[in-house]
């Protein structure tokens, strides 16, 4: 069928039509939720719809999965979900058996070398601690152990076709075959070990590295005091709970669905009738039962993170990605192995080693490679420092954090290592691994850091909104060099419910944040105690390449350099770059100003020639972007007068902003003369806001009222500046006289 149905069973009038598949159809299956659709198709794709709005949208489609089919061919590439949701099992052409995450599509473990043929079927126990695979071109039946992917036992049966496990976890399945015939074995599985897998507790799907159990960023429940917030509220955990006589386990931190970590197939705690006993509660005289009830209001704070790192996607992830270059690693299960990659090859040469430490935090600068690594059995957390040139013959170094002591984030600069940790301490060393400073922060605990040459700045959480229930983001900013703070544990400006996505220095050494409303905000007056405040300098949500509304993008902060803010585009739904490594984007800085009406915007674009309003939008963020530009510039020029050539240099850039900020105010004076004689008092404010030592500027402001016939105009701009020759301000008075 090249046209798939779907019918509302509760109302048999609302039939969709999903049209999307190119070639026939041969397997639909259902997710246990019902959230998605998963359609197989005879060329090797699948088409993921998701089910949950009013009518069906295509949320996902994969092709390199499922074999290529003939209509009638017996072999199968239906997808069989597994009982949680979160993944399915699909045949490959090799005849093996794929895991697919349904969040990001990508493939997760494998069950491999079972079936000398083509699979013609599969099934999940119920509790997904099993999974069935049957082939018809050699009668085999296999089972395997979910979490490990290992053939537990091999049955001969003829020619299955399609099979099924009692819903109930008992010990039958029910198979059909090419013969016509429908089977039921009751006590299929014959071994105790067997057995107590079917009848244990559920179990999660096989990923290489699972979100529910990692956590990073915003995938996992917010932290509550070191503990996860339970999104459940009322009695938990007693004997009667209404939780336990649902089946709505505790342990898993979704539907119930707990990790097997004992490899036995089933836990410790669990009786015979698949229950949780009482030996985990405390005694009934314990204080803590009354100190629970008292605490049902905790607040919801920032999990850490690694700028420029994203999280697990199948066996692979990014430890960093800036413009220098980018490190990535691959889980070989046993080890990683870890890939340090340079957009200019040139200077620097690529490099690739074996990983025993399983690194998970990696920067990179000019100079070297930094990499930390969380604590094992018996061997504390570790940080690693490789140079990518050096003198000697021994180059890098690596210590130790005390036992307990984890890694929240790191930071390279020219000058220094910055190293946060869970024990809130902020931890400096030397490029060759001397250590210089240690300091515990007041606020905690740590969310992330980010470093240029001698200033370094972390993020922490602190005060708790009283409203939301959530800890703001507090910032400080240091020289470690002087040992001087030039900022201590400021507000950083984020809305209320938004989450940080970066932090980092740019090229010139301003610190930038860039959040989930996809801002990216500039620290300005920073190097000056209590003056600072954050300025947005781009909300790509208005850029114009999404202003149709036809594109579905976000983007990923990479870095600010050259004036410009590089990231890479992410398409649909994606929330982190994957491979192969995508390709780097740059915008200008656009200040949110003032929005422009549709009518406006189409009235200018039908003319051919810009409106005013478009001109006077233009030009208004030309000159905010231009004011804030300069102002950074001014500050780097005072922190730099003890450098003569970084100080000409600054100046230089200085004058040239500001001339570009007169143009600007000139071009806008013209418009608002077009305008009329009643713009007059906004013309003489645009003409009061131009820095003009020498007064040509004033002077061209003045031709440019003349040429409108703005008489009136141009004697205050006159008396503006006379006033200015004699070192006067200008007078508040002159607008009320106009």
């Amino acid at each position: 069928e090249l046209l798939v149905k779907v019918v509302n069973v509760h109302d048999m009038q609302k039939v969709y039509f999903l049209r999307e598949p190119a070639k026939p159809v041969k397997h639909v299956s259902w997710d246990p939720q019902g959230r998605f659709l998963a359609c197989s198709c005879t060329d090797g794709i699948i088409y993921i719809y998701s089910m949950t709005s009013e009518e069906p949208s295509l949320f996902r489609k994969m092709d390199g999965i499922i074999p290529r089919l003939e209509n009638d061919a017996l072999t199968s590439s239906k997808v069989v979900w597994h009982p949680d949701g979160r993944t399915f099992a699909a045949p490959t052409a090799t005849r093996d058996i794929q895991i697919v995450s349904i969040e990001d599509g990508e493939k997760q473990r494998s069950f491999t070398s079972g079936h000398g043929a083509e699979i013609s079927c599969m099934a999940w126990s119920p509790n997904g601690a099993l999974l069935m695979s049957a082939s018809v071109e050699d009668d085999r039946l296999t089972l395997w152990e979910t979490k490990t992917q290992r053939i537990l036992k091999r049955f001969s049966y003829e020619r299955v076709i399609n099979m099924t496990w009692h819903p109930l976890s008992e010990n039958t399945l029910v198979w059909t075959n090419t013969y016509g015939e429908v089977a039921m074995a009751t006590g299929f599985l014959q071994d105790d070990s067997d057995i107590k897998f079917l009848k244990g507790p559920k179990v999660l799907s096989p990923f290489f590295h699972d979100p529910l159990k990692e956590g990073y960023n915003n995938n996992r429940l917010p932290i509550v005091n070191g503990h996860a917030r339970s999104t459940r509220s009322g009695r938990v955990g007693s004997p009667d709970s209404a939780e336990d006589d649902l089946d709505i386990g505790m342990d898993g931190g979704e539907d119930g669905w707990i990790e097997d970590d004992d490899g036995a197939g089933y836990t410790n705690g669990i009786n015979g009738h698949g229950k949780r006993t009482n030996g985990h509660l405390d005694p009934l005289d314990s204080s803590d039962i009354k100190r629970s009830r008292m605490t049902s209001w905790q607040p919801q704070l920032h999990d850490p993170f690694q700028p420029g790192g994203t999280p697990w996607r199948g066996n692979r992830k990014y430890l960093c990605l800036n413009l220098t270059g980018f490190v990535w690693t691959v889980d070989q299960d046993t080890h990683n192995t870890m890939t340090v990659e340079f957009y200019d090859r040139e200077t620097h040469r690529d490099f690739h080693f074996t990983d025993p430490f399983l690194y998970d935090k990696a920067c990179l600068d000019e100079k070297g490679t930094l990499f930390s690594c969380p604590a094992t059995k018996g061997t504390p957390s570790m940080i690693f420092y490789r140079p990518h040139e050096t003198w000697t013959n021994r180059s890098d170094w690596r210590t130790s954090l005390p036992f307990g002591e984890e890694v929240t984030a790191i930071s390279l600069s020219s000058s220094y290592v910055l190293v946060t940790t869970t024990a809130n301490y902020v931890r400096v060393y030397t490029l060759f691994g001397t250590p210089l400073r240690i300091h515990r922060l007041k606020r905690a605990p740590i969310v992330t850091c980010a470093s240029h040459g001698e200033y370094i700045m972390t993020i922490s959480n602190g005060p708790v909104n009283a409203s939301s229930g959530s800890a703001e983001l507090v910032y400080t900013i240091e020289n470690v060099a002087r040992d001087t703070v030039c900022q201590s544990e400021d507000i950083i400006a984020i809305p209320e419910g938004t989450t940080l996505r970066n932090a980092f220095f740019s090229d010139t050494g301003d610190p930038y944040i860039y959040d989930s409303t996809q801002t990216l905000l500039t620290c300005l007056h920073w190097r000056t105690p209590g003056a600072a405040k954050w300025v947005p300098l781009l909300d790509t949500r208005q850029l114009d390449r999404l202003r149709d509304g036809k594109k579905e993008e976000s983007y990923w902060p990479v870095a600010v350099a050259d004036g410009k803010f590089h990231c890479i585009i992410l398409k649909g739904g994606d929330r982190y770059p994957y491979f192969p490594r995508p390709l780097l984007s740059e915008f200008e800085f656009n200040v949110p100003v003032r929005g422009v009406s549709e009518e406006d915007g189409k009235a200018g674009a039908e003319g051919g020639e810009e409106s005013n309003t478009l001109a006077g939008a233009r030009l208004e963020e030309t000159y905010v972007r231009t004011s804030i530009l300069m102002a950074m510039l001014e500050d780097s020029v005072s922190a730099s007068s003890g450098s003569k050539s970084r100080s000409s240099v600054a100046r230089s850039e200085l004058a040239r902003i500001e001339l570009e900020a007169n143009k600007t105010l000139l071009q806008l004076l013209a418009v608002e003369c077009r305008e009329g004689e009643e713009r007059g008092m906004r013309a003489l404010e645009v003409v009061k806001l131009m820095r003009d030592g020498g007064g040509k500027m004033l002077e061209a402001a003045g031709k440019v009222a003349a040429r409108y016939g703005r008489g009136i105009l141009g004697e205050k701009i006159r008396e503006v500046q006379e006033r200015r020759l004699v070192g006067l301000e200008d007078g508040e008075e002159d607008l009320g006289e106009y």
